[in-house]
């Protein structure tokens, strides 16, 4: 199969991505690993290499999952995307522990585009209160992000 790819900005992701916001579940209300994972593995055959999770996706557990999945491929291989949740105010004050917990489980050293989760014309003052702007472009300078920007929802 032939897939398709644009590449900008140094950086060639497929054209179609992986969202991973609604993956499937057992009867128990549990995820389930095992058909998630090889749906991944069937996404990454088939040319996809852009991943797209967030801190708060599954109940907290999607990024798990892909940490899981994606573990077993090189890393310089997929583009993996999350997001932060400055919109809630239990996060404020755990910028950094939210950050350092999502490249725990997501079982990388860095990311690729790390995103300010939800912004609107409310939620972006609850960012700024934080320092989640701030803290990211550090990381950033520290290699810890490639590409930082925002999921806009207003």
């Amino acid at each position: 199969m032939d897939y398709r790819y644009r590449e900008r900005a140094g950086i060639k992701p497929s054209l179609l991505g992986f969202g991973l916001m609604r993956l499937p579940g057992k009867a128990d209300g549990t995820l389930d690993m095992e058909i998630s994972e090889k749906m991944v593995d069937k996404a990454i055959a088939s040319g996809v290499n852009y991943f797209d999770t967030a801190y708060m996706y599954m109940d907290y557990r999607s990024e798990e999952l892909i940490g899981k999945a994606l573990s077993k491929y090189p890393r310089e291989s997929f583009y993996l995307a999350t997001k932060f949740p400055g919109y809630d105010p239990a996060n404020w004050r755990k910028v950094e522990e939210i950050f350092n917990s999502q490249l725990e489980k997501l079982k990388v050293d860095y990311f690729d585009f790390y995103l300010m989760h939800a912004q609107d014309r409310n939620n972006y003052q609850k960012f700024k209160r934080c320092q989640a702007y701030e803290t990211a472009y550090r990381f950033k300078e520290e290699g810890l992000i490639k590409h930082f920007g925002i999921s806009f929802h207003d």
